[in-house]
């Protein structure tokens, strides 16, 4: 990826009901942000057709915008809530087909890594989070639902990383 001209990051907060994606420009030192918003499946649909409406909308999504990467939060699961674990992992398993169907690369990256990258915390609190998201765009208002403000702390945190690792090989090759 060429550090100069812009460049399209899609971030995405899996979820099998709420999906959150937002998709921002990075380029000169800016971050513009193109498009935000939720993909939705429909509750009382059998657990095929939920995913068939997260693929086809996450489909459009990438044809729409086709992003470099695709930013995706790691699955994290607390032992008290098991089954929200497994269906995000339903959500987060058609997210990563899509991306591989569109040769999209995808950065998997934990909360607490997204977190850091956003605010300078990984402990930060969603307030914090969301209050930096804000700030880094520009947006004076408050975004919502919480899943699009998370679904674009995904996008600048999976773009503060490959930047991250794109300096980090620059700097090995020029140690060697």
């Amino acid at each position: 990826m060429p550090e100069s001209g812009s460049t399209i990051y899609l971030g995405v907060d899996p979820g099998l009901g709420t999906t959150g994606y937002g998709v921002l420009r990075f380029a000169a030192g800016s971050i513009e942000l193109l498009d935000g918003g939720t993909i939705r499946s429909k509750a009382n649909d059998p657990l095929p057709a939920r995913l068939d409406e997260l693929y086809c909308g996450i489909l459009e999504v990438l044809d729409k915008y086709s992003p470099v990467a695709m930013g995706l939060e790691k699955i994290y699961a607390h032992y008290k809530h098991p089954a929200t674990a497994i269906k995000m992992a339903h959500a987060r398993g058609v997210f990563c087909l899509a991306a591989a169907r569109r040769q999209v690369p995808l950065v998997s990256l934990p909360a607490t890594r997204i977190k850091k990258l956003v605010t300078g915390n990984g402990r930060a609190s969603k307030e914090q989070v969301s209050g930096m998201v804000r700030h880094l765009l520009g947006v004076t208002v408050e975004i919502k639902p919480d899943d699009v403000t998370d679904a674009l702390a995904i996008a600048i945190a999976a773009y503060e990383s490959e930047k991250n690792d794109r300096k980090y090989k620059r700097l090995s090759r020029e140690d060697s």
